[in-house]
Formats: C-alpha cells, structure tokens, sequence
C-alpha cells in the first residue's frame, strides 16, 4: 500500500490511493453524479432565469458584466428555478434557525406530515398482510378480491384524496387520520401483492412435507409461509414507506391544510415563492430516503437473525 509520512509523524494514505478507494465503493460514483446534477442545476437556474432577470435590468436601465448577470440570476428574490444556495440556505433557516414549534419551522411541517405517513404506512402494511394471507388461503378471495385490489390503484389519488379527506373531515375524524388513510390506501397495494408473492414462494415440496408431518394451515403459515415471505415484505415495505409519505402530501394539497409538507407546497404556490417551494420537495424527498433506508436496515436485520443475511 502507498503511503506519505505525515508531519507529526504519522502514516497516511496518498491522495491517489484515497481517491482509488472512494471510487472503488459507492461513493464516488455517489458524489460524481450530485456534481453533476447541481451543475445542471445551476445552468438551468441561470437559464430560466434570465429572461426575467433582463426584462428587470432593462426598466431599471442597468448594465452588467456576465458574471454580474449571472449572479444577479442566482440572487433572485422568486426565480423560476432557485439555484441550489438559495434552497440551501432556505432549508438551514426553516430548519435550524427557526423554533420547531415555530409554523414556518420545516420541522413542525415535517412531523405533521411524518406521523401521518407512519400512521397510513402502519394501516396499510396491516391491512396488506391480511388480505394476502385471505387470497392465499381462500380460492373464492383470490378470484374475487384480487381484481378488486389491482383495480383500486387504477383511480388516480388526486381524484380520490380530496373525497377521503373530506367525507372523514365531515365526520370530525382528525386530519391526521384523514390522510393516514389516504396514505393506507396506497400502502396497502405493493404489501398486499408482495406478500401474495411471497406466501406462494415455498416449494411445492416443502408444502408436502409440511402436510406429511400433520401441520395445519396455521402451523404451515407461521412456520414455512412467512419466514418465505420475508424478503418479498420488505421489499414491499420500502415502495409502501415511500409511497405513503406520498400520500400523505397528497391529502394535505386539495384540501387547505394548514400544516404539513403539502401545505408548505401549496402556500409557496400561492404567492410565488418557488424557494419555499423546492425547499419542501427536497426535504420531502430526503424524508423518503430516511425512512426507505430505516426499512432496509430492519430488513438486514431480521433477515441475519433468521439466518438469511443478505
């Protein structure tokens, strides 16, 4: 291995080996394409943000030099597309800068719209299991209820989510439920298909010798079926933690909501304040991340402890 004597006297690994390293995991290539896409970023900023920004120079009769224009596009008070710094540094001020309590604190608008995710993706992995364990034992569910199930996710959630919110708002069920529920009805789908999957996955001969040793349904459910089932769960789990963090969102944008990610969305539309705007799309998105990567780490870890490490 190449290394380089350290001032103090210690050994470290030379700038090439380092950069070798990096690249050799995902790292690197990682960090190569965020460059790229705050350099695409960027120029499109400055792009669309010109035209604005000459017709503003020219009422005001003020000549720049290129790098004073360009500047001048990526300073915008509500630019088309803010550049990266200016969501940057919107995200440090709603986050860090402000109380969590505070209602223009990303924070608070963050839990708002968490607790409802956890609540829908918590109902609709439950209500997944169940009708999949339904349809895998029952031929009449299978024939008549799975249509049923594919069939839903055919209605778009936008038509759907003002009508849930709503009909449930009417009868003084909190927000909170409300869009869980919306969330739980687009969890509940990738659950409900996975574990059907999954539940079928066992071979045919394993089934045999599970009814030569006398085992019931139950028995051969909870020992074959479901330890089979596990990678094909988590595997859902992850579309449906993503996807009813969607849903929440969804339910809080037709209806007025007053808090959440959604309702920070919406009053940036309102009054044209795009930088609030993408500020809540990336910390909606890095909530996503979070939450998809806490459901990969169960997954390694249930998986490891029933000796099926991946």
């Amino acid at each position: 291995m190449t290394a380089l004597a350290e001032p103090g006297g210690g050994v470290g690994l030379s700038p090439r080996v380092f950069v070798r390293r990096i690249f050799a995991g995902q790292t690197g290539p990682v960090l190569v394409v965020v460059a790229a896409i705050i350099l695409v970023w960027y120029l499109g900023a400055a792009f669309l943000n010109a035209p604005q920004q000459m017709e503003a120079d020219g009422r005001a009769g003020v000549e720049r030099s290129l790098t004073g224009f360009l500047a001048a596009t990526y300073s915008q008070e509500r630019p088309v597309l803010p550049a990266p710094h200016q969501v940057a540094a919107e995200i440090w001020k709603t986050t860090f800068a402000m109380k969590p309590t505070s209602k223009r604190s990303l924070v608070y608008h963050g839990w708002v719209t968490l607790s409802s995710t956890l609540m829908g993706f918590a109902i609709g992995t439950l209500l997944g299991v169940l009708l999949a364990v339904g349809i895998v034992y029952s031929r009449t569910l299978d024939k008549s209820l799975m249509p049923w199930i594919i069939a839903s996710q055919t209605i778009p959630i936008l038509a759907i989510a003002p009508m849930i919110v709503v009909v449930l708002g009417a009868i003084n069920v909190a927000p909170v439920f409300a869009k869980g529920t919306v969330s739980a009805y687009l969890a509940f789908f990738p659950v409900a298909v996975g574990m059907v999957k999954g539940l079928r996955s066992p071979d045919p001969m394993l089934l045999d010798l599970m009814r030569t040793y006398s085992a019931g349904p139950w028995q051969t459910l909870v020992k074959l079926r479901l330890p089979a089932a596990m990678p094909f769960l988590f595997a859902s789990l992850k579309v449906a933690i993503a996807i009813s963090l969607v849903g929440a969102i969804v339910g809080e944008l037709p209806t007025g909501a007053r808090a959440g990610l959604g309702a920070r969305l919406l009053a940036g539309s309102y009054y044209g304040q795009t930088v609030q705007i993408w500020s809540a799309l990336l910390v909606a998105a890095f909530m996503a991340a979070i939450l998809v990567t806490l459901v990969g780490i169960a997954d390694r870890i249930v998986l490891r402890r029933m000796g099926m490490a991946r």
